[in-house]
């Protein structure tokens, strides 16, 4: 169930196709996964939680082939997040009737608070569009983005600002005069530090944004279980209304695995392997083929 305190993440997502050569789709791109520069099909997806339940579902994805659309990965998230705001409809209902029943609800537009992205997707334009809709975003940006931090003195960057459990406030070189927005330095780890820039601006503190920036990686949870349990990366067709359908087709099963995993309050992947395990003893009893011996 959507919640008002819910959270949109944007990211996107390489298909292997490296060992393919004729898929219409595919091109060189970078992938995370592979730590470097590949053949294969860019997938930009839109991910809400409900941090309430903590449970997340997958809202909207984009094929990245600007060969034939001409669009950018930045352009497909803005796109992803005007739609999102503009026409996404949950149903809510006021309880139950007379007999028992669930009384007829009303559609009111997807609730959501904050935007959650990667780096990559740290512009200028991108931030704007949000405040624009009156929502939040954390972000983290480069370690060479120029920051100021008061009228008048110059720009440097960020990682040369230190550490502070209250954030500092600065303005973002290219923003418009007089903006500011909160800038933090997170360590995550000893081999892992963000700087973070967001416009809650009125109480947040270090400790917090850790905390909202840790939602993010629900969306990478996304992307390992439907890579990993509905065989998204397998296809391979060559045209690109094929590798669409099949795509489509994945993230559909995913959906279903994701929310029989939660009424059976177990993982995907142990929905998944019960289901082949089950399938094997039956075949094992019962084979569909059988062999014939000399």
């Amino acid at each position: 169930m959507p919640d008002a305190r819910g959270y949109l993440l944007f990211d996107d997502t390489v298909l292997d196709k490296r060992h393919s050569r004729e898929i219409e789709p595919a091109q060189r791109q970078y992938s995370g996964n592979a730590k470097g520069t590949i053949e294969g099909i860019g997938v930009v997806t839109c991910v809400y939680v409900n941090p309430v339940v903590g449970r997340f579902w997958i809202i909207d994805y984009r094929i990245f082939a600007p060969a034939t659309d001409g669009k950018t990965k930045l352009t497909h998230v803005a796109d992803m997040l005007a739609h999102t705001a503009q026409h996404k409809r949950v149903l809510v209902t006021s309880g139950t009737d007379a007999r028992g029943t669930d009384a007829r609800g009303t559609e009111v537009a997807l609730p959501f608070r904050t935007v959650l992205m990667d780096a990559w997707y740290a512009t200028m334009d991108l931030w704007k569009q949000i405040e624009r809709l009156g929502k939040l975003y954390y972000c983290p940006v480069r370690s060479n983005r120029q920051v100021s931090l008061a009228p008048g003195q110059p720009y440097v960057p960020v990682e040369a600002l230190p550490a502070s459990a209250e954030g500092h406030m600065v303005h973002m070189k290219g923003m418009p005069s007089g903006h500011r927005v909160k800038l933090f330095r997170l360590a995550f780890s000893t081999e892992r530090t963000e700087h973070v820039v967001t416009n809650d601006v009125s109480g947040s503190s270090a400790d917090a944004a850790r905390e909202e920036c840790a939602v993010r990686w629900k969306i990478e949870q996304f992307h390992r279980e439907v890579k990993q349990t509905t065989g998204i990366e397998r296809c391979q067709c060559r045209t690109g209304r094929a590798q669409r359908n099949h795509i489509g087709c994945a993230m559909l099963v995913w959906v279903r695995l994701k929310s029989l995993a939660e009424q059976a309050r177990t993982s995907v992947y142990a929905l998944k392997q019960g289901l082949l395990s089950d399938y094997m003893i039956e075949q094992l009893r019962n084979p569909t083929i059988r062999m014939a011996l000399a």
